[in-house]
């Protein structure tokens, strides 16, 4: 899962930043609305924290443009503890959630899970599809209740996946989620991932759809 991450604040957007990581997504920062709002629009992302106090264009004026746009990625805004002002106007400009500062990290995290899981229609924690079963929770990843080892990419794949199951899902979609904007990305590294993940699951269920990507479906479908 990719997520954007746009806070002025540098000791705590280098705070979020680690978190997000070391929760295995991929994440690109921005310190200043006009950068934010520019990789919002250009790229594609899986969920959005978005200061609303930023400096060059303000958080409400980013998250209105990208509606305007068009772009539909969940996103989490941040603001003060007293200002219930600010969270009536981000939820009018377009956000999905809130978190006032100061926050938890887990609880920030909960919520991003959740925002995730019910934009692709999922409303628990567990995600499963025949014998899989992801746990959102614990970022881990179950065959017939045997957890299975993957690498930080593998698991990114198969999560989106997961999240996107019965849906045919291009290698360049694939490669837009599981990459930052500064990774020299090749779509054909896609092909050595998906067989790895093949083997470790020890199941038919990832297939490729010749010409068009890969599609996650139950055994039999």
């Amino acid at each position: 899962m990719r997520l954007l991450l746009v806070e002025d604040d540098k000791d705590l957007n280098r705070q979020i930043k680690a978190a997000l990581i070391d929760n295995g997504y991929v994440v690109d920062s921005a310190q200043d609305g006009e950068e934010g709002h520019f990789l919002g629009s250009t790229e594609a992302y899986d969920a959005v924290v978005l200061d609303l106090g930023l400096p060059l264009m303000d958080g409400i004026s980013v998250l209105e443009s990208w509606r305007r746009e068009g772009h539909k990625m969940p996103v989490l805004i941040l603001t003060a503890r007293d200002r219930w002002n600010d969270k009536v106007a981000g939820f009018d400009a377009g956000a999905d959630d809130y978190v006032a500062k100061p926050f938890h990290m887990e609880e920030l995290l909960a919520r991003l899970r959740a925002l995730i899981r019910r934009a692709a229609g999922h409303a628990s924690s567990e995600i499963t599809c025949g014998p899989i079963l992801l746990d959102t929770k614990t970022s881990r990843i179950f065959v017939n209740d045997a957890q299975v080892k993957l690498t930080s990419l593998e698991f990114r794949l198969l999560s989106y996946m997961l999240h996107q199951q019965g849906r045919v899902i291009s290698r360049t979609e694939l490669v837009e989620h599981l990459y930052d904007q500064d990774f020299d990305r090749d779509s054909n590294t896609i092909e050595v991932f998906v067989g790895r993940i093949r083997k470790k699951l020890g199941t038919n269920m990832l297939k490729t759809v010749r010409g068009l990507g890969y599609q996650l479906i139950e055994e039999g479908v």
